[in-house]
């Protein structure tokens, strides 16, 4: 068996249209679905970025316990897992480069092989002591330019005045390196292979040809990366923003398309899987918000798309899958293609008998982002519990590998650490048990302080797709706050995460 994992990030389920997206074509979607099943139940695990990655990797979520961090030492990972279990070499082509920064810098070196292309969004690429700042301020809208060092936008700036090629451009490098893999191992068998870029994610980076078939602008400063939260900019300016997201996503069919020809080219069809997916949505001004991280877990960022081909299960290509799957559940389904058993850490279910007919291994889903709300679908509807004072909640981080996103934890964070004895999930290893502080960089940028909606809302969402209507319902409140806690004993959360949000930590006698 081999397979192929194609991740995209911030891929809106609603814009392809398989899902039926309508903004712009995304033909070779549509391709992909005749060959696939389209899962039309999946939603995110933990949030956002590498969060959503450790799931995966893992098949664990880990939002309960930890924020944007690295893998870490008692973590168990389907790559070292399919190479250990059954000798499956596992190769990594990104553009992604968030692995390569403090809180993501030990997920790619789990594979047997990668390779990394440079340039994206705030990669600390190019060196550039003194910027041309009046060709730069000319080219782009003020809010994306900033002289601020290490800033993402200083270094968005100064990286794009090197991708002027197509052919250089991140996300191309990316799926070439993905199609080379696929064609100088074509003829052998047992390996895996992840093709992950960037794309669509904010800036919406793309080439020219790609904004026409959006009708996003070609005159004017560059306008592609939009402010998280609300936005008070004019709605022509968020139309650019939102014709540069779709030029951005016209550009990923076009990628996702090499791969299909290569599958086609050499009917891969028979003998491997593929996989395609993202780490989460994104808002484009639906609930008058934008982008994520700030705000109430809707279907547009929880909601995601999932497509898988697998060669044992034809009948189920250009399928729908109903019921419920989650971002972990990718982890047990890729070693259960490859007929490796699942650790024991790995307590995400696999999806493959949903092929074959059988139903959700899911009555309910939980998912989230560290410190805010404990979100939780049934399929019917939607429940998001928040702490009743956001400021003094009581949590905690639990790790062995203290790094945040770009930076080591705050010395406030880790002068008060404890080590505490070891979790179910940490491998009889004992934790540092770090209290969330103001000053640390998580705070006020994916975690608690960040929030503009902190309220606990639910949603019918047969009678209230688009969730406007909040319900007022204290039973079904109930009987989902009963599920929500079960699922949350089921992941060994810890005491404090239950009596963030007052619910109890142990089941209650009858």
């Amino acid at each position: 068996m081999r397979t192929v994992l194609v991740l995209f990030d911030s891929l809106n389920r609603h814009a392809l249209s398989p899902y039926g997206g309508k903004t712009v074509p995304t033909p070779n979607f549509d391709r992909l679905a005749a060959r696939s099943a389209r899962f039309d139940g999946h939603h995110v695990g933990s949030m956002p970025c590498m969060p959503a990655r450790r799931d995966l990797m893992t098949g664990r979520m880990s939002f309960l316990h930890r924020s944007w961090g690295p893998i870490e030492p008692f973590d168990v990972t389907f790559p070292e897992v399919l190479s250990r279990e059954a000798d499956v070499y596992s190769h990594f082509v990104t553009d992604h480069f968030h692995y390569w920064e403090d809180g993501g810098a030990t997920y790619h070196n789990r594979y047997d092989s990668h390779e990394f292309f440079r340039g994206q969004e705030g990669d600390r690429w190019k060196g550039v002591v003194r910027p041309d700042w009046s060709r730069i301020e000319a080219q782009f809208d003020p809010a994306q330019v900033s002289r601020k060092p290490r800033s993402y936008k200083r270094h968005n700036v100064v990286n794009r005045g090197y991708l002027n090629d197509e052919a250089g451009h991140p996300s191309f490098q990316t799926f070439a390196a993905g199609v080379e893999f696929i064609e100088e191992n074509r003829a052998a068998d047992d390996w895996f292979l992840q093709i992950e870029t960037f794309a669509p994610h904010e800036p919406f980076f793309a080439p020219d040809r790609f904004r026409d078939i959006a009708g996003a602008r070609r005159d004017g400063p560059t306008l592609d990366w939009p402010e998280y939260g609300h936005s008070d900019r004019p709605l022509e300016e968020q139309d650019e923003l939102s014709a540069s997201y779709h030029a951005s996503l016209a550009m990923c069919d076009e990628l996702l398309g090499q791969v299909l020809d290569s599958f086609d080219k050499h009917d891969l069809w028979q003998d491997t899987a593929l996989i395609v997916t993202t780490d989460h949505g994104f808002l484009l001004g639906e609930h008058d918000l934008w982008a994520k991280n700030r705000m109430t877990l809707y279907r547009e960022i929880a909601q995601i798309p999932l497509f898988i081909h697998d060669p044992a299960h034809p009948a189920a290509d250009g399928t729908h899958v109903a019921g419920l799957s989650q971002t972990p559940d990718l982890a047990a389904t890729i070693l259960d293609l490859h007929d490796v058993v699942q650790p024991d850490q790995m307590v995400a279910p696999s999806l493959r008998p949903m092929l074959a007919g059988h139903g959700s291994p899911h009555d309910a889903l939980i998912y989230g982002y560290f410190g805010g709300a404990v979100n939780l679908t049934d399929g019917r509807h939607s429940y998001h519990r928040y702490p009743a004072d956001m400021a003094r909640q009581d949590v905690w981080q639990y790790t062995l590998m203290p790094t945040h996103i770009f930076d080591f934890f705050h010395e406030e964070e880790l002068r008060s650490a404890q080590l505490v004895p070891p979790l179910p999930f940490s491998r009889g290893m004992p934790l540092l048990r770090v209290p969330v502080s103001e000053k640390s960089v998580m705070y006020a940028t994916y975690g608690p302080g960040c929030l503009i909606e902190d309220d606990t809302r639910l949603y019918d969402l047969t009678l209230d797709p688009a969730q406007v209507a909040p319900l007022d319902d204290a039973a079904l409140e109930a009987q989902l706050s009963a599920r929500m806690a079960g699922l949350m004993r089921g992941l060994a959360a810890p005491e404090e995460a239950f009596r963030r949000i007052d619910l109890p930590c142990k089941v209650q006698p009858t």
